[in-house]
């Protein structure tokens, strides 16, 4: 996503200066639901590697790595395996982007006026700001997903789908069963938000004199190289809360009593390293699915502008 091109504060070659925010909505919605289709099958595996049970005394680990789980979920369940729990991250992803890069003008706004240029850490807070707006949304549609995620080829799988995870949380705990890792995702979201709009803002004014105004291509190349290098630093700071958030949403009611103790576990469990559980999967799916969100944004966005000039 980028955030000249939804923020409007800056100006690209292949766009108007400005665009009404209903086309930066279903543009930025549209990048969205791209992501979630190009990423999805990686974040599964990364979910399962996360949450599989560890392995006893002479026991060999459900999975032995990345190719092994995508190898055996495609083997016992086919390609539409690695793409279950998509309907949650679907439904949410258009108010997540807006929501996002929404919390990210308000935190600019509120460290420095429009015509200031931000330093890096003014730029990070103020990204790290767009990470609370979000987990209203994303903290329950991150539990669906995982449920969803880590029924393994079930002959009997637990939930049918969205709508009967939701119904089935709220009849065993509640709203508050609904939101359960809502604290974790925090953690998550808030940092590595920073992490991502600071290596995106600093990436594209770093290759800024590369190509000039007019370059249509070459732009769109940057973008998405920066977008692509966004996502990885993204992960980098976020991974280890996203497998604490990970290990407690999927966990059984009553197995962990909060973040603290997930964290104790997991250390318990295999050292630091045990924090980056899933991180090949991550890394994977990091820079293609922010392509294919920055692509699809400039796609949607060409195509408004076409049939719906005045919009």
């Amino acid at each position: 996503m980028s955030t000249e091109v939804v923020q409007g504060e800056g100006k690209k070659a292949s766009e108007p200066a400005k665009t009404s925010p209903v086309k930066y909505f279903l543009s930025g919605g549209f990048g969205g639901i791209c992501t979630v289709v190009a990423g999805h099958p990686l974040d599964t595996i990364k979910v399962r590697l996360q949450t599989m049970p560890v392995p006893g005394p002479g026991q060999t680990p459900l999975y032995s790595g990345t190719f092994d789980c995508a190898k055996k979920t495609i083997k016992q369940e086919g390609v539409r395996g690695l793409y279950k729990g998509m309907g949650a991250p679907l439904v949410g992803v258009a108010p997540i982007f807006a929501i996002s890069f929404f919390g990210f003008g308000v935190g600019k706004r509120l460290l420095g006026s429009e015509e200031e240029e931000l330093g890096l850490p003014k730029l990070f807070l103020a990204g790290a700001f767009s990470g609370i707006f979000t987990t209203a949304v994303m903290a329950p549609g991150e539990r669906i997903k995982c449920l969803l995620q880590i029924q393994h080829g079930m002959a009997q799988p637990k939930y049918s789908g969205p709508n009967d995870v939701v119904r089935q949380l709220y009849k065993e705990g509640g709203i508050r069963s609904i939101y359960k890792g809502t604290v974790a995702t925090l953690l998550r979201d808030v940092p590595a938000s920073g992490m991502y709009f600071m290596t995106y803002e600093w990436i594209q004014k770093y290759l800024k004199p590369l190509g000039g105004e007019d370059n249509t291509q070459l732009n769109l190349l940057k973008t998405i190289f920066a977008g692509g290098m966004a996502g990885i630093f993204n992960w980098a700071v976020g991974m280890p809360a996203d497998v604490i958030k990970s290990r407690l949403q999927t966990a059984p009611e009553g197995m962990y009593s909060g973040v603290g103790q997930v964290f104790k576990s997991l250390l318990k469990e295999g050292g630091p390293a045990a924090l980056y559980k899933g991180v090949i999967p991550v890394m994977l799916r990091a820079f293609p699915a922010n392509a294919a969100c920055f692509l699809g944004f400039e796609a949607c966005m060409t195509f408004l502008n076409a049939v719906a000039p005045n919009l």
